[in-house]
């Protein structure tokens, strides 16, 4: 097979995928093979600026070399002990995790999913051996267009029907409310039966379209949930390891969760990495035997997520975050075209809503910027999300809002 891997061409590549892979995607027709930096590269040599950053993963850019470099140089030691046993790197992970953002203490799974997993099973304890709530009627309320992941347990809290269709019986103990909307949730926090345990929250609903809730929100929400003794969670896979414009997206509103989960960029896209931090009175409810990994806290991890967070620090990308997306977000807000209904966002987490016209769509700008040398996609058909890597610089900034433009006009000529 790999010898015929030199005559194979993008649709030779995709007609592999489409008969052996299960068609859960919708892919963009590109197939790539290289990254650095800001680029991608396909597999006949094109160059393109990639503006997904595989949904928020690689901030720190595609194939940063301090990072490869701190895994192959533990790849070549140890990768995987189980937490069977103690390893050297685990606990300088989480000295420097929990000191970074604040927290005594971090429990490291692998996938975003799984840690909003942890959050609930954590905050689900926490309602039992602390706030004293009868066994089994804990509910943590959740919000309407929400995205945490693709479990059976995160499916059950989701609105979107293609995320939940015909996964059911679903898993009790949500309580859904509209996002944005501070007087939904006193209502649901003032519940009579005071069974509510938590709120767990996007600062910022990515997959929504990048909806930024009203100022002000993520605070006050915040404050009523400590007056009422429920546990403020926060959802930053997407949002977080300074993708908009601060460290934490929900430090623009000087938050600190109760518990806070993180993913995705904490390995700057080298590996499945994510954790929950929380305070002891939290996470200390969780004993020995009742959670846990075969790959979480492994060894690779660790060492690559401490040198991807030291990139965000070292390279100041909370600041370039957050000049950049000012400048994108003005530039595109210059562009004349009638397509264009919307643009909103903060730092480099930024959408723009698609007014259909002459038969074309938000799909059909995203094709046609693939072909002018970027690299986009839809969301919920009519938005498209824009979020590059973190080291982009000014020019390139304002050559890909060119590229965006010319899209524009050649999709309406």
């Amino acid at each position: 097979m790999e010898e015929n891997k030199g005559k194979m061409t993008t649709p030779d590549y995709i007609a592999r995928e489409d008969k052996y892979g299960a068609h859960n995607y919708h892919p963009l027709p590109v197939v790539l093979e290289k990254g650095e930096g800001v680029f991608l590269w396909d597999v006949e040599g094109k160059k393109y600026y990639d503006f997904l950053s595989a949904y928020s993963a690689v901030n720190q850019g595609h194939c940063h070399p301090r990072i490869v470099k701190a895994m192959t140089e533990q790849a070549q030691k140890l990768t995987l002990t189980s937490r069977a046993f103690y390893n050297n790197a685990l606990g300088e992970f989480e000295e420097y995790v929990t000191r970074y953002f604040g927290y005594d203490k971090v429990l490291p799974m692998n996938t975003g999913a799984e840690a909003v997993e942890t959050a609930i099973k954590l905050c689900r304890k926490w309602a039992y051996k602390v706030k004293g709530i009868r066994s089994g009627e804990a509910k943590i309320i959740v919000c309407r267009n929400n995205f945490h992941g693709r479990t059976i347990s995160i499916v059950s809290m989701s609105t979107d029907p293609d995320a939940y269709r015909d996964y059911g019986p679903y898993t009790p103990g949500f309580i859904t409310i509209p996002y944005n909307s501070l007087e939904a949730l006193e209502k649901e926090l003032v519940h009579p039966d005071d069974d509510v345990a938590g709120f767990l929250v996007e600062p910022i609903q990515g997959e929504a379209g990048v909806f930024v809730p009203d100022d002000g929100f993520i605070k006050k929400a915040y404050e009523l949930c400590r007056f009422h003794s429920v546990l403020f969670i926060a959802d930053e896979v997407q949002t977080g390891i300074a993708r908009t414009g601060k460290m934490l997206a929900c430090d623009h509103e000087e938050v600190k969760p109760d518990i806070l989960i993180l993913g995705k960029a904490i390995s700057g896209g080298m590996m499945p990495v994510s954790c929950v931090l929380a305070n002891d009175d939290i996470m200390l409810t969780i004993k020995p035997g009742e959670h846990g990994s075969t790959f979480g806290g492994n060894p690779l991890a660790a060492k690559i997520a401490i040198t991807a967070l030291d990139v965000i620090k070292d390279e100041k990308l909370e600041e370039n975050a957050e000049k950049m997306g000012v400048i994108f977000r003005e530039e595109v807000g210059k562009i004349k075209s009638d397509m264009i209904e919307l643009v909103r966002g903060k730092g480099l987490l930024n959408a723009v809503v698609i007014k259909p016209m002459n038969g074309k769509e938000a799909w059909d700008v995203c094709m046609t910027m693939k072909e002018n040398g970027m690299l986009a996609k839809p969301t919920h058909e009519h938005i498209i999300r824009f979020a590059p890597p973190l080291v982009i610089n000014e020019q390139q900034i304002r050559e890909c809002v060119l590229i965006f433009e010319k899209s524009l006009r050649e999709c309406v000529q």
